[in-house]
């Protein structure tokens, strides 16, 4: 994705099933899980570098002691940075009384992430500003275990406000109107509550409050207090929460939008936002880490039971499609296969734009996320030339001599590196110009790979989202090879519509896709249409939330196929001093939902939103943007 988005955040949870002294004795080292939470996070350090947290509970500890640790840093390594502090004390320790890491009674009972129970959390700052606090694992603390809650997840909520009110109602005085805090302190509400209902029930049976603090710790209803907190969430979401008594849940939406995996074998439960950090953390089989059902939890008991509750209803399965495309990383054996059949899929648009001469074409790729889907375009154009080849034989059998078969068997596509991305470039200076052209410099180019003048080049990116980096950076220094034509192919449809469930993609105005279908409807003077759409956005707003409502954003677009808005983004992002033609080809829906055939996700494509929020968002996007309001719409 050469338009730098900001997106997913990835959680990590290991649950100990033995005793800390057996991973010392099997292992040799007491500090098994923090190193495969280390492993976990850094595998995953694709999904947010902006901030990481840590938090730890330890089973069954005697009063007087700390049960509850949590570390998180903003700084530019967060991870590394995390571990360093967390290593720190244990190699104090190794300095001073090294007997002491073999005790494992006593490390559990004095140093901090020394509890069977340990979480993990990567941000990505979607929205709002970067400090520490803002990073995850959020803490609800309370002198009662069983009231207190760690909470960290891969979310955003369209319904904020709602939820909010719904606080406030109950008597509470949230301390801000964020999305993390929100969830934070309406599952804390109903922690609460179940804490309630269990001591009223058994206080009457004649136990004492001590006694108590362990039933309420047994009895504890998750699935049931997970329905009540969640039943009116609206978005995307897992969210990873720890109860200090030892409870641990993973909680995924209905729609399966945000990503959920776990896997269990004798010593752990685990739990990730991808499959391959699980297989190589813990060596484990693809076929045994699993995904967790949308609407369900995964529920660990303090007591080490293991279960997968529905909490929700599940509903359409809707998972996010870019994680295919782009967010997820590329070793998961599945998402690898979808990302070529991808590229594979746009030969049959790629070939008539390049009038089928390979001879003078070279084939490439930008940025680095992008090359799966490389080599999957790579193989279609392969497999065509193979057919051709056939042909071109049997037409001319009786006439070819050896030099000219072997001309034809010696037919291929030629690929070559063209762009390299440097370190990312700091400009340190304000003045827009200025600014700009140091970043047009963000991409270099491989002098002499192309034949002036003569050569086309064929440039695969995996999405193009706002055009930006293709018009200040790309396509000039493309340019600068001298090719006859530019062709930007992208492994993802036109991005039309603003996404609310995650991905930082929430202002319509910044969509190339949206800006050319603007300026379509103008050329063909059809701004009434554009009027039109926003009188009927205002009055869809006015429905509440819950109530089915129409997208009326995709009147925008209705009038222009796919080819027509391409043209127009081409003509947008092609910098007028450049020399060559610029085309622009874009993956269609159907063959996006071809590859990856279970994320059929595509709301920032098509507009069909899975929840009543996600519809309101574009709605009110298109509201803004008439009104000039640079702000997200939810």
């Amino acid at each position: 994705m050469s338009d730098l988005i900001k997106h997913e955040c990835g959680i990590a949870l290991i649950r100990l099933r033995k005793p800390l002294s057996y991973y010392y004795e099997k292992y040799g080292t007491p500090l098994y899980g923090l190193n495969k939470l280390y492993l976990l996070m850094e595998k995953q350090h694709n999904r947010g570098q902006d901030g990481a947290g840590v938090g730890s509970v330890k089973l069954n500890t005697e009063p007087g002691y700390r049960y509850i640790s949590r570390i998180r840093s903003n700084a530019g390594q967060p991870i590394k940075d995390i571990f360093e502090q967390i290593y720190a004390r244990f190699e104090k320790l190794q300095a001073e009384d090294s007997s002491r890491l073999k005790d494992a009674a006593w490390l559990k009972r004095h140093v901090g992430f020394t509890g069977e129970i340990l979480m993990g959390h990567l941000r990505y700052g979607t929205h709002g500003g970067n400090s520490v606090e803002q990073c995850h694992p959020f803490l609800r603390q309370n002198n009662w275990k069983t009231r207190n809650l760690m909470l960290a997840g891969n979310f955003n909520m369209t319904n904020v406000d709602e939820l909010f009110e719904q606080l406030v109602e109950l008597g509470q005085f949230p301390k801000e109107k964020s999305d993390t805090v929100t969830v934070l302190e309406k599952i804390g509400h109903f922690m609460d509550v179940e804490n309630q209902r269990i001591f009223d029930e058994y206080k009457v049976r004649g136990y004492s409050n001590r006694e108590l603090s362990e039933i309420i710790a047994d009895k504890m209803d998750l699935a049931r207090l997970l329905n009540r907190a969640a039943r009116d969430f609206d978005g995307g979401y897992t969210m990873l929460g720890l109860l200090g008594h030892g409870d641990a849940f993973v909680l995924r939406d209905p729609h399966c939008i945000r990503p959920a995996y776990w896997y269990m074998n004798e010593e752990v439960v685990v739990a990730a936002s991808e499959r391959p950090p699980i297989q190589t953390a813990f060596n484990a089989p693809i076929e045994k880490v699993e995904e967790i059902p949308g609407g369900h939890a995964l529920i660990i008991k303090h007591t080490g039971k293991v279960s997968i509750e529905k909490v929700l209803e599940p509903r359409q399965r809707s998972a996010c499609s870019f994680e295919r495309i782009y967010f997820s990383r590329g070793s998961d054996r599945d998402i690898y296969r979808e990302r070529q059949q991808l590229g594979t899929q746009l030969v049959r648009q790629i070939l008539p734009a390049i009038d089928h001469d390979l001879e003078n074409t070279v084939f490439s790729f930008v940025p680095n996320t992008a090359e799966v889907a490389f080599y999957g375009m790579m193989k279609g154009l392969e497999d065509w030339l193979i057919d051709h080849k056939i042909k071109k034989i049997e037409q001319h059998k009786e006439d070819l001599n050896g030099d000219e078969l072997q001309k034809i068997l010696n037919w291929k596509p030629r690929v070559e590196k063209v762009t390299v991305k440097d370190v990312k470039m700091r400009t340190f200076i304000t003045e827009d110009h200025a600014r700009d052209e140091l970043v047009s410099h963000v991409y270099d180019i491989t002098y002499g790979s192309l034949r002036r003048n003569r050569d086309s080049l064929v440039i695969m990116d995996d999405s193009i989202v706002r055009g930006t980096t293709l018009k200040r950076s790309i396509l000039s220094i493309l340019d600068r090879l001298g090719p006859k034509k530019i062709i930007v192919v992208s492994s993802a449809p036109q991005i039309r519509y603003p996404d609310c469930y995650g991905i930082d993609m929430s202002k319509l105005g910044d969509f190339v896709a949206f800006r050319a279908a603007i300026r379509l409807l103008k050329a063909r003077g059809m701004e009434s249409l554009i009027d039109e759409v926003y009188r009927d956005c205002k009055k869809e707003l006015e429905k509440p939330l819950g109530e089915e409502q129409t997208n009326h954003v995709k009147r925008i677009y209705k009038p222009f196929d796919v080819d027509e808005i391409s043209e127009e983004i081409a003509r947008i992002v092609r910098p007028e001093h450049i020399f060559s033609r610029v085309e622009v080809i874009y993956q269609h829906i159907e063959g996006l939902h071809a590859a990856c055939p279970q994320n059929k996700g595509d709301w920032y494509f098509t507009g069909n939103y899975p929840t009543p929020g996600g519809t309101r968002v574009a709605n009110k996007s298109f509201v803004y943007y008439m009104e000039g309001r640079e702000e997200r719409a939810y």
